[in-house]
């Protein structure tokens, strides 16, 4: 207990380290007058000292929340005081602002740091990490690089195993879903630091092992009846409606990644064997889909009256000069979302509906019709069966079955 400050001294110092990060006048102003009502109602409680118990009956007599504001999403309502509550809690823990966004495009590499993120950054390039598993190693990592200047470390040299434990316990509370992939990029940074002699010893040895994998809750799931009815209010006369509806086909009926329906090439399609054959761009494992009968028509109509004329060999472009593919940051959401409102499908708040969730409902539909949960991580492309545990598996042999004759397309061509 003597180590901790009262209330009000602890949010005099949280201020003052704000300004000193240079966070905006108006976002202190905003802190200073939540953090006056925490102290009044400290004051009114009797309370001296900040505690995570003290930050929760705040929060549920106040603003009746009874979230967990270290594991769950602000409540609207609550946000402000969640993030004073917060701020205050990490401050008294740590003595330091904990930033909790991860770093987009443009981070600035700290000078002290600069060349050893430099040399990791190069190192990822060497061993061939796709673009975007290479973006989020490095924006994990942008974490403990935070972390590291808020302790005012000035080289790699001073990390210690405390600091590493120190980091650890910041971040878990806030990254639970995450946390087994968080401590892996560290582990991976502190072990390229120890063999390219940037430190003396093993540090890596210190980031403890999670011992337990989370299973992330049931994913969202849409309607059969919602799914064609989000289907049929595609206008399938435009080019646009065609290509939208050949991508919307291949995630709902073959449960394939966004991101490898962008990287799709003409030459993956293989008529002859009535098949699709990627080299999926989250595990790098090939892997081979029958075109099924309605997704080969909606492929053929696509790319026999839809796709225009251009150099990309991309399957999908956008359809407005100079018709290149889609770029790595397209998510393609506003595709799905534009054709739920057309068809008047309500979805309820805090429920997903990307197109992610349709690979879910695929896995759904595939368990109810009794397929094994080893076939089901095959489709979709789970290395661990464990992540299709969460909504299990597809039969290869019954999509076969409703794989699209070639002859009959030829036929039609």
């Amino acid at each position: 207990m003597e180590n901790r400050k009262p209330i009000e001294e602890l949010a005099v110092e949280v201020l003052n380290e704000l300004n000193r990060l240079n966070y905006a006048y108006n976002t202190i102003c905003g802190l200073r007058a939540s953090f006056n009502r925490i102290c009044s109602f400290a004051q009114d409680r009797g309370e001296l000292y900040f505690s995570e118990e003290f930050g929760k009956e705040y929060l549920k007599e106040k603003y009746n929340c009874s979230v967990d504001y270290y594991m769950e999403a602000f409540p609207p309502k609550a946000k402000e005081a969640i993030r004073s509550i917060r701020l205050l809690g990490d401050f008294q823990l740590h003595g330091v602002i904990i930033r909790r966004i991860v770093k987009r495009k443009g981070y600035v590499k700290p000078p002290q740091f600069q060349e050893v993120l430099t040399a990791y950054e190069k190192e990822c390039e060497n061993n061939e990490y796709s673009l975007r598993g290479m973006r989020t190693r490095l924006q994990r990592l942008f974490f403990f690089v935070d972390y590291l200047l808020l302790r005012k470390l000035m080289d790699v040299k001073e990390i210690t195993p405390e600091i590493i434990s120190d980091y650890v316990v910041s971040i878990v509370p806030n990254h639970e879903k995450s946390i087994a992939a968080i401590l892996t990029t560290l582990r991976m940074f502190l072990k390229f630091l120890y063999l390219n002699e940037y430190t003396e010893t093993d540090l890596s040895l210190s980031v403890p092992k999670q011992s337990k994998y989370y299973y992330p809750a049931i994913p969202s799931t849409w309607e059969a009846d919602d799914v064609k009815h989000m289907l049929s209010a595609i206008d399938r006369g435009s080019p646009v409606g065609k290509r939208d509806y050949a991508i919307l086909l291949l995630v709902a009926k073959l449960g394939i990644r966004v991101g490898d329906v962008k990287a799709l090439r003409l030459a993956d399609l293989n008529w002859k064997d009535r098949t699709i054959t990627i080299t999926q761009g989250k595990t790098k494992v090939e892997t081979t889909y029958p075109i099924l009968h309605d997704v080969g028509w909606a492929l053929i109509d696509y790319l026999q009256n839809a796709r225009p004329a251009c150099e990309t060999t991309y399957l999908f472009v956008r359809m407005y000069a100079p018709y290149q593919a889609f770029g790595e940051n397209a998510n393609l959401h506003n595709i799905i979302t534009k054709y739920t409102r057309q068809a008047g499908i309500k979805v309820p708040r805090g429920k997903r509906h990307g197109l992610h969730s349709l690979r879910h409902s695929l896995a759904s539909t595939l368990l109810e019709q009794g397929s094994s949960l080893a076939v089901i991580s095959e489709i979709l492309g789970h290395v661990d069966s464990r992540s299709t545990s969460i909504y299990l598996h597809t039969d290869m042999n019954g999509l076969k079955s409703c794989a699209v004759d070639p002859e009959e397309v030829f036929q039609n061509v």
